[in-house]
């Protein structure tokens, strides 16, 4: 993405984030009504309303070329939510998010930190495959961020992990090079957040991993996990 592209991004976002508060349920979110004592029905409730809502969404042109929607999965209480950038071929056919190569390395991560797939929550800033695995361009991501904002606003975690640079930007409207956010905790409505490298990027830069693991023992740290663990 060039810095133009980058500003351009930040900018609409920042229009998205007025627009998403006229929402019923971020209406709670923002005035602090909404807490992690929800009942668990209830929370099962609304996201089954919200993937209503995402599944018969067609405001972007891929959502006439994808197979499946891909909403997420995971706990609904879960204290840790990882959100990557946007399905691939093997999610678009499962209609599963991070079930592919990058995904296998998600979930190895996620046991080396204590966790199991089900104990936390994966999800992507999109919903649906760009074509050709293409970059999400910024009135998809513009268009899907309030989905994103109400998903959160439901499981509202003890922290947020933004894997790669599309994830981190469209959080934090921060156009800045992953390299220089990962490791470093920022706050989100009230949330610890965290940006590190997306998996697809380590496959390519294993070099990197440990890198990702140092970004992992802190989220293990604010979550009381053992820091003692050891990657695979």
């Amino acid at each position: 993405m060039s810095m133009d592209n980058s500003k351009s991004l930040v900018n609409q976002l920042k229009q998205s984030m007025r627009s998403v508060k006229n929402s019923v349920v971020l209406e709670h979110w923002f005035s602090g009504q909404f807490t992690r004592q929800s009942n668990q029905n209830d929370k099962e409730t609304l996201l089954q309303h919200l993937y209503t809502k995402v599944k018969n969404c067609t405001l972007c042109e891929i959502s006439k070329t994808k197979t499946n929607v891909v909403f997420g999965e995971g706990s609904v209480n879960a204290e840790l939510v990882f959100i990557g950038e946007a399905p691939g071929r093997d999610e678009d056919l499962s209609g599963r998010p991070f079930v592919g190569v990058a995904g296998q390395l998600l979930s190895r991560i996620i046991q080396a930190m204590g966790f199991k797939r089900q104990d936390v929550y994966i999800a992507n800033i999109l919903r649906c495959r760009p074509p050709q695995n293409r970059n999400p361009d910024p009135r998809e991501i513009c268009n899907c961020r309030p989905y994103l904002l109400e998903l959160l606003t439901i499981i509202k975690p003890k922290v947020i992990c933004a894997l790669g640079k599309f994830a981190a930007a469209t959080l934090l409207n921060d156009p800045g090079p992953i390299s220089k956010l990962r490791g470093k905790f920022f706050e989100f409505e009230g949330i610890k957040l965290l940006p590190t490298y997306h998996p697809a990027y380590l496959l390519r830069n294993p070099q990197d991993k440990k890198l990702v693991w140092q970004d992992m023992q802190k989220i293990m740290k604010v979550l009381g996990r053992d820091e003692t663990r050891k990657t695979g």
